[in-house]
């Protein structure tokens, strides 16, 4: 596997990929690195899919805020160079920031629109507005014919989705499950933040999503009733301080009052300092609950 900082470097791998192969698929794993079973999940699906494997690995200024954690944000390229290598990744793009953003911050944005108001984006201001910015230049330099993301962060899968298909980008974007500790709790780089206690605690995210399935599968449809299963849930760990937790419709992330069709379980709380989120993708059609991706 090859690492490549320049974009120059970059644009000329591409291209000589696309020469000797005009056929052969390329696909691409956006990352900030810190990789985690969740993102090989990622590149492995990649591999199998595609001729060629790009990673990236850049912090994205843009996206964290003011009070978040930007200049402590886990980072270790020599362990993400080895993961990504033994995951089947052809080609690891890790620019400096000066070099995505030279003239600093963009003075050219992607306006997300109403996708972005809502949940994470009420929680985070500007934080989906930098995302699809960066992910736009990435696409832009890597000119995938795949891009792989994880279900984990869900609003994101959808922004995304909706970004490329509005902008008439020619690639597919792949949302692929999110991977789980055996406790439940869904891997993702800020968990390294969590103490004993708070790691201890953190599973019961992924235990009021369930609560909330097993609701759905006896037949409760309302989601009002959905949200107070799994706030009932999230109230009884005293370590959590939860944020929200909403049913909503997985293409418009509207708040649903009868749940059908393709919906978002989402919850989001903090357990100290440490944020986290998590979600149930699930389609619902008459009596039948199943996972989106099945």
């Amino acid at each position: 596997m090859e690492l490549v900082q320049d974009i120059a470097a970059l644009r000329e791998r591409i291209a000589r990929w696309r020469r000797e192969d005009p056929d052969g698929r390329v696909g691409f794993v956006p990352t900030m690195g810190y990789l985690h079973e969740g993102h090989l999940s990622l590149i492995r699906r990649a591999r199998a899919e595609c001729r060629r494997v790009v990673v990236s690995v850049f912090v994205n200024p843009l996206q964290f805020g003011p009070q978040e954690d930007f200049a402590r944000y886990p980072r270790d390229l020599e362990r993400d160079l080895r993961l990504a290598a033994g995951a089947g990744a052809d080609l690891l793009f890790h620019p400096p920031v000066e070099a995505m953003y030279p003239h600093g911050d963009p003075g050219v944005f992607v306006d997300v629109g109403d996708l972005a108001r809502r949940w994470e984006g009420a929680r985070r201001p500007g934080h989906f507005r930098g995302v699809v910015t960066v992910v736009t230049k990435l696409f832009h330099l890597v000119q995938p014919d795949r891009a792989y993301f994880g279900q984990k962060d869900a609003q994101q899968a959808v922004i995304v989705r909706r970004m490329v298909a509005d902008l008439n980008f020619p690639l597919e974007v792949v949302v692929c499950p999110t991977v789980r500790e055996p406790d439940g709790l869904a891997m993702s780089s800020r968990n390294v933040y969590l103490d004993e206690d708070q790691r201890r605690a953190a599973p019961i995210l992924y235990r009021a999503l369930q609560a909330a399935r097993r609701r759905l599968e006896a037949g409760e449809r309302s989601g009002p009733a959905l949200v107070e299963a799994m706030e009932a849930v999230l109230g009884g760990q005293p370590l959590i301080d939860p944020e929200y937790a909403a049913v909503v419709d997985a293409a418009t992330l509207e708040p649903l009052e009868r749940v059908e069709g393709e919906v978002l379980l989402l919850v989001a709380a903090r357990l100290g300092s440490t944020r986290l989120i998590d979600n149930l993708w699930l389609v619902v059609e008459g009596d039948r609950v199943r996972d989106r991706w099945t």
